[in-house]
């Protein structure tokens, strides 16, 4: 009998989608790919809040009651924590425990984790009055700290900063608020991430 996966996605307003269906954000698409190309999967099981810092999603998960084990987990965290002027030393130690909680989920199979670079919100029609230059340059640092601790342990990371900042202040690639990535955006991330658990699966 074939395997049914299943998926844990921790982060924030861009892990539940926030201006978009629940099966518009890119956990739910993903799983959504990963089922049309055979591979049997739960619902994503999401723990996420909009507004979330790093240490706000430790504190949600402490009261939440998760499974055992998971098949695969993703962490997209961070955005509010730099929305904050927070510095990335603060923010280091935090990722690095949700990281290390998430790697712990897997039953320590670092192959299953995926961290995903934070999106640059600057690029945004939100953040039309604000210095786009020195958001993205606060961005960066904070992708550079995710990135180096997603190398330090062995983990994936996909990094869905670049198209996105590419195409983030169009229209299409938007959700109603100027702020939030649309379907059409967290479809790209979801090919990226569907690519990554597939690879894992057939290895």
């Amino acid at each position: 009998m074939a395997q049914t996966y299943t998926y844990l996605a921790l982060g924030d307003s861009y892990t539940i989608g926030e201006g978009v269906a629940l099966t518009a954000g890119f956990p739910a698409q993903a799983v959504q790919r990963l089922r049309n190309i055979g591979h049997a999967f739960t619902a994503p099981e999401i723990v996420a809040t909009t507004g979330w810092t790093t240490d706000e999603l430790l504190e949600g998960m402490r009261g939440y009651a998760f499974l055992p084990a998971y098949d695969f987990v993703s962490l997209l965290i961070g955005v509010n924590d730099q929305y904050r002027n927070r510095p990335v030393a603060d923010y280091i130690p935090s990722f690095t425990q949700l990281l290390q909680m998430a790697i712990n989920f897997t039953g320590g199979d670092t192959r299953r984790v995926v961290v995903l670079s934070i999106p640059d919100w600057g690029v945004t029609p939100f953040a039309a009055a604000g210095d786009r230059q020195a958001i993205a340059a606060a961005i960066d640092a904070y992708n550079a700290a995710n990135a180096a601790v997603a190398l330090e342990y062995g983990v994936h990371y996909a990094d869905i900063t670049s198209i996105q900042r590419l195409h983030g202040h169009e229209s299409a690639w938007l959700a109603a608020d100027g702020l939030h990535p649309s379907a059409s955006a967290y479809a790209t991330w979801a090919d990226v991430l569907t690519a990554i658990i597939q690879k894992v699966i057939h290895t």
